[in-house]
């Protein structure tokens, strides 16, 4: 971009800075991870976030720092726990860096969280983001947190009919409001009243609030009628379609649960047993078969579409009740799915059909 307009932008967002922390002090919404300086509530708030919308946060933000209220308690927390105080969250691996950050801490920082942004990158799970989120906010280190809401709110300020997917625009923004950021005495502030701002006001998907907006008067895409239009994005790649099979083995009141492996969807996670493709009922038989229970009734137990970022799965169930366990597979009653496993929701639909066998 050319300097002379470069430096304009700057001039704009710092008039307009005093605005927003003003517009902040009388409107923030009173969070639970607000008004606080602790780096760790902080980064396990913003560690939820990441795709994930504040409401639903909410339900699992107080009773995950209530069970690991620091560091310490975290990284000596067994993992399955983690994962079930993470359930409905989605999106699990967060969880597992979230313990393995806490695990560095405790080893390498004399468990407290390193205090700028470049340490807080080198921890798992800890992108370009979630540092500047907690360096600023807990540290006040002068680094910006840009994501999607930031991205959108700098393109209709600007009027920016850029695309904000390209990385230039994203690296433009950073830079930009980093020297902003350096002049203002409270960059967290400033960082916080951002996100409130993509939150409440300058929201996506088709009209902002704007007659709330602390930016109205300066924003460039009200003032040209621009605030529907923008921001700009690449189409988006269509979503994979896979087909999967599910298999609901029960046994004595129990139902067979496999770990899935360590890279992948829902990896390391334990769910039902999951084969590729719709499988005719000849396959299952002869899937049984090799386990020596080919004579296992097969029935067929619903089917479920589940929407990740970039795949769908495209689910059948059969629901088979075997004499005896089939090896491999660990085997868990109704209570362990409510209160110890952590069901990923892909297979949450089938939860009920998997003791089916208990009704007859």
């Amino acid at each position: 971009m050319d300097p002379i307009q470069t430096e304009n932008r700057i001039q704009m967002l710092r008039d307009a800075a005093p605005l927003l922390t003003e517009w902040f002090a009388r409107k923030g919404r009173p969070l639970p991870w607000r008004g606080t300086k602790d780096p760790y509530r902080i980064l396990v708030s913003e560690t939820m976030l990441q795709q994930t919308r504040i409401e639903t946060v909410l339900r699992y933000f107080d009773r995950f720092t209530a069970r690991f209220p620091d560091l310490k308690s975290l990284a000596e927390s067994d993992e399955e726990e983690v994962l079930k105080l993470w359930e409905g969250l989605g999106y699990y691996s967060r969880a597992r860096n979230l313990k393995k950050a806490a695990e560095r801490c405790v080893v390498e920082y004399g468990g407290r969280l390193p205090q700028t942004a470049a340490e807080l990158k080198k921890l798992p799970g800890v992108g370009e983001y979630t540092a500047g989120a907690v360096a600023s906010l807990a540290f006040g280190e002068a680094v910006p947190a840009v994501d999607g809401n930031v991205l959108r709110i700098l393109a209709r300020f600007f009027a920016d009919e850029r695309d904000v997917t390209e990385p230039a625009v994203k690296k433009e923004a950073a830079a930009l409001l980093k020297e902003v950021l350096s002049g203002l005495p409270g960059p967290g502030l400033f960082n916080e009243a951002l996100m409130e701002l993509g939150e409440v006001c300058c929201v996506p998907n088709g009209r902002p609030f704007c007659r709330g907006c602390p930016w109205k008067e300066a924003c460039l895409a009200v003032r040209r009628g621009l605030e529907e239009d923008l921001p700009l994005r690449g189409a988006p790649k269509p979503r994979r379609i896979e087909k999967k099979t599910v298999l609901l083995l029960g046994c004595g009141g129990k139902t067979a649960l496999e770990k899935r492996p360590e890279k992948g969807l829902l990896a390391g996670l334990y769910g039902f047993p999951l084969l590729d493709g719709w499988l005719e009922r000849a396959d299952i038989r002869a899937f049984l078969e090799s386990y020596g229970a080919g004579r296992a009734p097969i029935r067929e137990a619903g089917e479920a579409v589940h929407i990740f970022t970039h795949v769908e799965w495209h689910m059948k169930a059969f629901r088979i009740e075997t004499e005896t366990p089939l090896p491999g597979y660990r085997y868990a009653a109704r209570e362990d799915l409510k209160d110890r496993f952590a069901l990923p929701s892909a297979f949450k639909y089938f939860a009920e059909a998997a003791f089916a066998a208990e009704k007859n």
